[in-house]
């Protein structure tokens, strides 16, 4: 066999690699190589201002980024957008709505949302999504669980992460809510991460509190905790559909029992019980009317501005809590001075309360 004959059999082999070219550059003209510098772009506050006003979603989305970013320039971009846009706000119905895991919310509001957009209301919605206690990250899937709502121009669906705020909701929910009212948003529906004794921080920020409950009360009821069912205004009975519709009746008899032993709520109000199927879409215009005629009955007795004044009082101490934490924190050496007295606490050699006193000795 010839060396020629040889090579061509190499050359047919998979495993065969042909010489590189011999060179001191790769073929493209020599450039000197520039390093990425990410510029910071000022913001054009009015001009976002403006676009919001005009109902641009992209931009209301922008503006939510900037009131939820840790940036100090985001954060005080954000404050100055928020304080343009504040004449325009609170002309929405604001609704809060919680339920165990699995009660069905997102199909809920996506079905209830779709039909009030399709009215010609514009609807937001604040979906909050629990965020990891380990990495601090959240799934945020309820854009995707709503995604024909999502579609509809009428809508605007907002997920962010709990990030450890009690109650359910992001420490920057209400600012969002505002933007979302300035942008001509008429109905607020948010959606919290679930039931417990800290959702009266929900409670605090909507006109109305409803609960979706799962058809089938029987545990469910025995287990469900006598605060959360204090601060509702609305029982919605989820899933009363098919086989279901009159064990759904039946729940709705027995959370109405419940409900009529109970304080109010709202002043002037009696939480209503009504069976909703988000399937065969039947309910709907009943809950609809529910949440009007509570508006009406709230305006006529003078609580609707006043719940809303009460809250914003509620919101500016507790904010003034969260920057007294924040502006504490961030002296020099003050977290090391409190993991060195923490240490001493966890091993016996302090008093937790000896331990606060001296961490403010020097205050």
């Amino acid at each position: 066999m010839t060396d020629h004959t040889k090579k061509d059999q190499v050359v047919s082999s998979a495993m065969y690699v042909m010489d590189g070219l011999h060179s001191q550059h790769d073929g493209m003209m020599g450039t000197p190589r520039r390093k990425f510098v990410k510029k910071n772009k000022e913001i054009a506050v009015e001009e976002l201002a403006e676009k919001i006003l005009s109902g641009s979603r992209l931009d209301l989305a922008k503006g939510i980024t900037l009131l939820e970013s840790i940036r100090q320039e985001d954060r005080e971009a954000g404050q100055a957008l928020l304080l343009k846009l504040l004449p325009q706000t609170g002309n929405a119905i604001r609704l809060g709505i919680t339920g165990v895991p699995g009660a069905g919310k997102s199909t809920f509001i996506e079905a209830f949302g779709l039909m009030l957009a399709e009215q010609g209301h514009k609807v937001a919605v604040l979906a909050i999504d629990p965020s990891s206690t380990v990495t601090g990250g959240s799934i945020l899937g309820d854009k995707t669980r709503m995604e024909i709502l999502a579609r509809h121009p009428n809508a605007f669906i907002r997920p962010s992460p709990s990030a450890g705020t009690l109650g359910g909701v992001h420490k920057k929910s209400r600012e969002t809510l505002l933007l979302c009212e300035a942008a001509g948003y008429d109905i607020i529906l948010i959606e919290t991460v679930g039931v417990g004794q800290s959702e009266t921080v929900v409670r605090g920020m909507v006109d109305m509190f409803i609960l979706l409950a799962l058809t089938g009360a029987g545990d469910e009821l025995q287990g469900m905790k006598k605060g959360i069912m204090e601060l509702v205004d609305l029982v919605i009975v989820h899933k009363a559909d098919g086989d279901n519709i009159p064990l759904a009746k039946k729940t709705v008899r027995e959370y109405r029992q419940i409900l009529h032993l109970l304080q109010q709520a709202s002043p002037g109000w009696s939480a209503k019980a009504y069976p909703v199927s988000s399937y065969e879409k039947t309910g709907f215009n009943t809950i609809w009317q529910t949440i009007l005629n509570f508006k009406e009955t709230m305006e006529d007795n003078e609580q609707w501005s006043k719940r809303r004044q009460a809250q914003t009082k509620d919101w500016f101490y507790a904010m003034i809590t969260d920057h007294l934490i924040d502006s504490f924190f961030s002296k020099d050496g003050k977290k090391s001075e409190v993991e060195n007295l923490e240490k001493q606490v966890v091993s016996g050699e302090l008093t937790v309360s000896k331990a606060v006193e001296t961490l403010f000795e020097n205050e």
